[in-house]
């Protein structure tokens, strides 16, 4: 009787070991969103909120606004980033992104970047002096050394293309955009330390060279 007791507690001790050992079950996990789910996203978003100044297909019927299509995806979110934190000021945009939301299973700025980035840009700017376009090339391509000046084609490539999250689009780019960019930065409106310096030291005749040249480049 005492061995069966014996065999009996044993018993039930192992089966408690094992109880308190056995690994939990893992959660289910949840699949990422596919990139034709966050297209879809940023679609819905640009034609409720963006397409007024920007267009659905990203390309603006108004010089003052930019151009957006085909713009690296990283530098869009970025800048809406930079929007919503109040970091890069402007009461238009900051307006427009308030309701933007990162914390769902798909983040509302990055969709919005994934989208316009796979529009392709239909040219609408143009360059319309011959002579100022040509000034603005070697500029582009060369800089301007008595200034210290480095070529534009250093960061935003020789197509005018950008970089993703760092350097812009700037092929096909509205001229009148373009000038007033460079001259916020070189008031220092609009925060950029590189681009500070180097807007600083231009002319305005070089900025209306380089933002001439810029509106006829085409790429993709």
């Amino acid at each position: 009787m005492k061995r069966i007791l014996a065999i009996a507690i044993l018993a039930t001790c192992t089966n408690l070991v094992h109880a308190n050992t056995e690994p939990a079950k893992a959660e289910p996990s949840k699949s990422a969103p596919s990139k034709a789910d966050v297209a879809a996203r940023g679609q819905q978003i640009a034609s409720a909120v963006c397409v007024a100044c920007h267009g659905l297909d990203g390309m603006s019927a108004v010089p003052s606004n930019p151009n957006i299509a085909g713009m690296p995806a990283q530098y869009i979110a970025k800048q809406l980033e930079l929007f919503k934190s109040g970091a890069r000021k402007n009461a238009t945009m900051q307006g427009m992104v308030a309701n933007l939301k990162t914390d769902g299973s798909i983040d509302d700025m990055h969709a919005l970047g994934t989208y316009y980035f796979a529009q392709r840009a239909k040219p609408n700017a143009v360059a319309r002096d011959k002579a100022l376009a040509e000034r603005g090339q070697k500029i582009y391509r060369a800089g301007i050394a008595e200034l210290k000046v480095p070529a534009c084609a250093g960061c935003h490539g020789g197509a005018g293309a950008g970089i993703p999250a760092i350097y812009p689009r700037l092929a096909g780019q509205w001229p009148e955009y373009t000038l007033q960019a460079l001259k916020n930065f070189s008031a220092g409106e609009r925060k950029n330390v590189q681009m500070q310096a180097i807007a600083g030291r231009m002319r305005e005749q070089d900025m209306l060279a380089v933002a001439e040249y810029m509106a006829g480049m085409r790429t993709r």
